[in-house]
């Protein structure tokens, strides 16, 4: 018998990740690299683990993931979507918990645009009355 691969996608400001969850026992894979090469900072490795261990499924699954776009945090937070995302296809027992924890909903917070006549998004220039 075949082990059963789910592929999802998950996005989050501008990173998009592509990730595949095979019903193996294995280990995570970034863009052809170990998790621990790919994402150095321990708080980008945890944000990555959050979905396998709030299933219960720490070292049962194996992930296969390419991530691009953005920097490091909205990769992890991209591929933390769609690993939870790929879980719940597996197993939709496993979605009240994802659920209530926030991880199947895409995080749309996004840098906001810089305004013409203002220093920034909000930040406007020094105003002189005199």
């Amino acid at each position: 018998m075949t082990a059963v691969t789910q592929y999802a996608t998950g996005r989050r400001k501008c990173a998009v990740a592509r990730a595949w969850v095979t019903g193996t026992a294995g280990d995570i894979t970034i863009n052809d690299r170990p998790l621990e090469k790919a994402f150095p900072r321990l708080t980008l490795r945890q944000i990555i683990q959050l979905p396998l261990e709030l299933a219960g499924v720490t070292g049962k699954y194996s992930v296969e993931a390419t991530v691009y776009g953005g920097g490091p945090t909205g990769q992890a937070g991209a591929l933390r979507h769609a690993i939870a995302r790929a879980l719940v296809t597996m197993n939709p027992a496993l979605r009240s918990p994802l659920k209530k924890e926030g991880l199947l909903t895409r995080d749309s917070r996004v840098k906001e645009r810089k305004k013409y006549g203002q220093k920034g998004a909000r930040k406007r220039f020094q105003y002189s009355k005199r």
